[in-house]
């Protein structure tokens, strides 16, 4: 059977026209429906307009109320914590800023432990690798798991290392990232003043 060259070269640009025009259609519903997400990126940086990346603003929200888990198993719910000013650390092993601040935390914890109660939360790692870790790094105060994320989704915790600064009555006042030793005692006595 032979084949008129004229006949497949008009419907070979009749398919080509089909398939740009489906693309186009495609591409611009693409478009329309990521208008609520402006990335742009800039050598070096990208940058979110939403703080799709950023961890939620908890700044004057009350701790959330959930269970988490003890080195034995045990059930412990974060009302436990309350009556006494809190710092709380999410961290896990393999958190670069988190093996950086860990010291930083025990150091600061051997000098207020009696004044603020230190509590660290770890997201990932098992019961083992957590207390090696944090021994390892001088840590002495109390670590939980979150195993089941039930605190890192109430507080919609995107980013780590995280610490809240937490009054006696479970009231959040400060949310930070990243600190050394000097930012936490600040921090510290901003919370003893805001418990006062």
């Amino acid at each position: 059977m032979k084949i008129a060259r004229p006949r497949l070269l008009v419907g070979s640009l009749a398919v080509a026209v089909l398939l740009i025009v489906a693309f186009a259609v495609v591409l611009a519903t693409q478009e329309s429906g990521d208008q609520d997400v402006d990335a742009r990126l800039t050598p070096g940086v990208v940058t979110f307009p939403n703080d799709e990346l950023a961890n939620a603003n908890v700044e004057g929200d009350l701790l959330p109320v959930v269970d988490l888990g003890d080195r034995d198993g045990n059930v412990i719910s974060t009302s436990s914590f309350f009556g006494q000013p809190l710092v709380i650390n999410f961290w896990y092993a393999s958190c670069p800023p988190c093996v950086k601040e860990l010291p930083d935390f025990a150091e600061v914890h051997a000098e207020m432990g009696d004044v603020v109660r230190f509590i660290g939360i770890n997201t990932q790692d098992s019961v083992e690798e957590m207390e090696r870790f944090a021994a390892d790094r001088g840590v002495t105060y109390e670590l939980y798991r979150d195993d089941f994320g039930d605190l890192v989704d109430a507080i919609r915790l995107v980013n780590m290392p995280t610490t809240l600064f937490v009054t006696a009555d479970g009231g959040i006042i400060e949310q930070t990232g990243v600190l050394d030793a000097d930012e936490l005692r600040s921090e510290i006595e901003q919370l003893l003043a805001a418990s006062a």
